[in-house]
């Protein structure tokens, strides 16, 4: 029985109804940029994280670009990121000629480790920016204390953790700012590239939404130099469907991830993710790390199960950051992510039966492998 990585047809066949009658709404409405969906959506995704104000704009990097901007981040600042993470962190600090500052995560649970910023920061640094890594919470407490000891903007990167919450509170809440993503993927995606905005600062809104907008906010007189990311109004009309889907959703999520937790905690040569007691994820990914780990992706691979690799080079090591001096040695628990850890099936149209047979063929791998845990830090 093959079981793919990721189904997409599974939520259109669950909604086909509510999202055909937002396609022709859409299309009766005769206006197809910054109009009712977007206003509508933004309102709406702005009271589920719990904040003031949401601003749509065209994707998640440009999300957190436009923070970055809005605050006035630029040449000469630098914004402390997680050394493991997907590159669009980094890059929203670059587009703005800032510097990215590594931080090295917590192995266990991939986010950004509190304990490790403090000798990070220097007088040039303007802003942290954690991720909300794979669904889980960061630790945020901590994050925002530091920052406001040092004066800091705590921008999070909600990419992949709509609908999580840290001891209480949604991600998208938890710091000045949050760049959202809802990339088709996404446990809140659209059909295409869209993003967000959210935050309770009225003037950061402001400026976003001016600067979404080539720098205007009344067409044809433009105040800033700005630019063209406006979150599509087709986009939004689907992104409304799935809002209110979104937490029964996740709940699918977690039960498939507690059958994962319960079926391989203790597993000797295969680490699943560890949650503490403050978080509760939306598992956008079901990450494990194991030492062999190519050879259980090619397993599973000859055994149907389709599987993914959340990241295979950390950003210090790709080409894009070659100019920025790093080396290998320079981040080990990154790099050591990056050698072992592998996406499973996740999803809220996995079915039982589908997930049972990732967990037969998993351990039927990791038996066939035989491999201690050795050389994975704890």
């Amino acid at each position: 029985m093959k079981v793919p990585f990721l189904d997409f047809v599974g939520p259109y066949e669950e909604l086909k109804a509510e999202l055909d009658e937002a396609y022709f709404r859409f299309m009766r409405s005769a206006w197809y940029v910054l109009g009712k969906e977007v206003e509508a959506f933004e309102q709406e995704f702005a009271a589920y994280c719990g904040v003031k104000h949401c601003i749509g704009v065209g994707n998640g990097l440009e999300a957190l670009y436009l923070i970055l901007r809005a605050y006035g981040i630029g040449k000469g600042d630098e914004v402390i990121v997680p050394s493991n993470t997907y590159i669009a962190t980094w890059l929203a600090v670059s587009y703005t000629d800032a510097v990215p500052v590594p931080v090295e995560c917590n192995p266990r649970t991939f986010n950004l480790d509190p304990d490790r910023i403090a000798a990070a920061i220097t007088p040039k640094t303007k802003a942290i920016m954690p991720v909300h890594l794979y669904g889980q919470p960061a630790d945020m407490d901590p994050i925002n204390t530091i920052a406001r000891k040092h004066g800091l903007k705590v921008i999070e990167d909600n990419a992949q953790a709509q609908g999580a919450r840290y001891k209480g509170r949604r991600t998208g809440s938890l710091g000045d700012a949050a760049g959202n993503s809802f990339y088709p993927g996404k446990n809140l995606g659209a059909y295409g590239d869209a993003g967000a905005v959210t935050t309770d600062d009225a003037a950061l809104a402001d400026r976003i939404r001016t600067l979404r907008n080539y720098g205007s906010k009344k067409k044809y007189y433009n105040e800033v130099k700005g630019y063209n990311s406006r979150l599509d109004e087709l986009q939004a009309a689907f992104l409304r469907v799935k809002l209110k889907k979104m937490d029964a959703w996740n709940d699918r999520r977690r039960a498939i991830a507690a059958r994962y937790q319960d079926v391989w905690r203790g597993q000797p040569s295969l680490v699943t993710p560890s949650v503490p007691d403050w978080a509760e994820p939306v598992w956008h990914l079901f990450v494990v790390r194991h030492p062999q780990r190519d050879r259980l992706q090619q397993t599973l691979t000859e055994a149907g199960i389709g599987t993914m690799i959340h990241y295979p080079v950390p950003p210090h090591l790709s080409g894009a950051y070659a100019d920025g001096g790093w080396s290998r040695g320079n981040f080990p628990i990154a790099e050591n992510l990056a050698e072992t850890v592998l996406s499973l099936p996740m999803g809220p149209h996995l079915t039982p039966e589908l997930a049972g047979n990732v967990i037969s063929e998993v351990n039927r791998a990791v038996q066939i492998l035989k491999e201690p845990i050795l050389g994975i830090p704890a």
